[in-house]
């Protein structure tokens, strides 16, 4: 049994919408909530659509690709020591980098 077989019909209204914006902590416009609100009923509909198919016999799908973990392996390497990357450096004090200030408390 696949995922989608227990998805029932959903009615998208702006009060789920507005629900679902508070919980992920976005700000949504009042003039884009009728087209925030199209847009979402529109996926609930395809996903209804997809509700239709026959899926018996279908393995889930896992990966896109027959590939399985294509990583790399970890090879340990040289690298630079400090005094070499600080020189490279823009700004430093000789122990670390100096940064722009970018979190004003």
């Amino acid at each position: 049994m696949l995922a989608l077989d227990y998805i029932c019909i959903m009615q998208v209204d702006n009060k789920l919408v507005s629900h679902l914006a508070h919980l992920s902590r976005l700000n949504v416009a009042p003039e884009k909530m009728d087209k925030l609100v199209a847009d979402m009923q529109d996926l609930v509909g395809f996903v209804e659509k997809l509700n239709e198919l026959d899926t018996t016999g279908t393995e889930p799908l896992m990966h896109m690709g027959d590939s399985f973990n294509v990583l790399r392996l970890d090879e340990v390497k040289g690298s630079i020591d400090r005094t070499t990357a600080l020189n490279n450096a823009p700004d430093h004090n000789g122990k670390f980098f100096k940064v722009p200030k970018v979190i004003n408390k």
